[in-house]
């Protein structure tokens, strides 16, 4: 690839840390995309002929059909995808094959291939997404009413339906897809004519390629076209807090799933057992997920470090940019489907759930709500009434809603069997009516929100 310039083949060790193509021959489909969009510019501005761009497209055609069949004779030697596609194409069309490379650099060549690869990633993690929002709208609309307790410092707080907690990951989902959204937007410009830094002589037309391979316009400057790589920390970043997201949510059905708390129970199809104990249902499905996402920070992590010291324009440094990219894709693919897969199979155990809703005097901010409006009390001095009637209520080793009308009485004179009857938990979360709220009536509606904003065709 260089031998004019160089008399002596590399080290065997040099070929070995210089070499690529064990992991970016995944780039091979949007290599050989860019490859012809090149090749069709070319012959159209007049400096490839048509014969010459006919042979090189069918011919690229012909090296993706080999490597899909799995007979492409990938080769350490040529170090990369990008050289392993042009020489396998030159043994197959001959000399127009080292006419393909006009106008062009490995720089462009690999910035190109990897803002494809990674449109790509962002398009499949989207719709990945969009599924296991539909699974969590389907279970919210299934447990509208489903009473749980809520929970703050994961102490019992106040009442929640089940459908409103799970409605709070379809907004974090759908933020996910909108960061994933904005990032395509942003990296939807076409490097290809950067060549190797400063542009090209030849009378290009960089607006034909990045048509051609469905990006919005050519980036403007070509130093940046070749050396940046915020298209992909900005995707890591996005996924990043997407498995944050889904680790928050695999610890809770790690703690829901507890013999503890029983408020739902997973499958075989999710779980494994112990080795030594046979009791056990381990929901080791999202406990992995609550972990993967530490490799995903890592990865993030990773790409930064390499690019924080980097001068323009391309560095070696930058071929470890794909491998940390292209586990992050892999670890966000199986992630999202695990986590589909799990809300899908829950079993959900409303009866235990109902039954800890009341626990803890989580409706002791009702009480202090029905002084605020029938007895025109300040609110915290309601607050303290209310605490009061908790202490009460713990020292008796009962529930506030246990207490008769005198007991309460006792800390406040004024109240009346109104006030006890907002101690229910179901008078409780029905009454949280405001926009965003619990109230059964209020997850009805925002079900079918959430259905027209995330499932409906609307874009986030």
């Amino acid at each position: 690839m260089w031998g004019g310039r160089f008399a002596d083949g590399p080290a065997a060790i040099m070929q070995q840390i210089n070499a690529s193509i064990d992991f970016d021959r995944r780039l091979y489909a949007q290599d050989i995309r860019g490859s012809q969009a090149h090749c069709r510019m070319l012959a159209a501005q007049g400096i490839l002929s048509p014969a010459d761009a006919d042979a090189i497209v069918a011919g690229l055609d012909a090296v993706r059909a080999e490597i899909e069949a799995g007979t492409f004779p990938f080769s350490v030697a040529f170090e990369d995808i990008h050289m392993n596609v042009e020489n396998r194409l030159s043994e197959l069309i001959g000399e127009p094959a080292g006419r393909l490379h006009t106008a062009r650099s490995r720089n462009d060549q690999v910035a190109t291939d990897f803002r494809l690869w990674v449109r790509d990633a962002i398009d499949g993690m989207g719709q990945a997404l969009t599924g296991l929002q539909a699974a969590l709208i389907a279970r919210a609309e299934e447990h509208a009413a489903t009473v749980m307790p809520g929970f703050t410092h994961l102490q019992a707080a106040q009442p929640v339906t089940f459908g409103h907690h799970l409605l709070a990951y379809v907004e974090m989902i759908g933020r996910d897809r909108g960061r994933l959204a904005d990032a395509r937007r942003r990296l939807n410009e076409c490097p290809l004519g950067s060549a190797a830094l400063a542009g090209t002589s030849f009378p290009i037309d960089r607006a034909h390629t990045a048509a051609a391979l469905g990006f919005e316009r050519p980036m403007a400057n070509s130093l940046d076209g070749v050396s940046d790589r915020d298209f992909a920390l900005e995707f890591m970043s996005a996924a990043a807090i997407c498995a944050v997201h889904l680790s928050r949510l695999a610890e809770e059905l790690v703690v829901w799933t507890s013999a503890q708390f029983r408020f739902v129970r997973l499958s075989d199809a999710f779980t494994t057992g112990s080795s030594i104990m046979p009791q056990k249902r381990n929901p080791d499905a999202a406990e992995l997920v609550r972990a993967k996402t530490g490799r995903v920070i890592g990865d993030l992590a990773a790409l930064l470090i390499v690019m924080k010291g980097l001068p323009l324009a391309y560095s070696k440094d930058m071929q470890d940019d794909k491998e940390p990219v292209f586990e992050v894709a892999d670890t966000m693919e199986l992630s999202i489907a695990a986590m589909t897969g799990m809300i899908g199979d829950m079993t959900v155990n409303t009866q235990v759930m109902a039954a800890a809703a009341g626990a803890g005097f989580t409706t002791a901010t009702d009480i202090a709500d029905w002084c605020v409006r029938e007895l025109k009390t300040p609110f915290r001095q309601a607050h303290h009434v209310a605490g009061r009637l908790v202490k009460l209520a713990e020292d008796q080793g009962c529930g506030l809603e246990d207490l008769s009308l005198a007991e309460m009485q006792t800390i406040e004179p004024r109240l009346t069997e109104s006030a006890r009857a907002v101690l229910s938990v179901a008078s409780s979360v029905a009454s949280r009516t405001s926009f965003g709220g619990t109230a059964p009536s209020r997850v009805k509606d925002a079900v079918a929100a959430a259905r027209r904003r995330w499932l409906e065709g609307a874009q986030p």
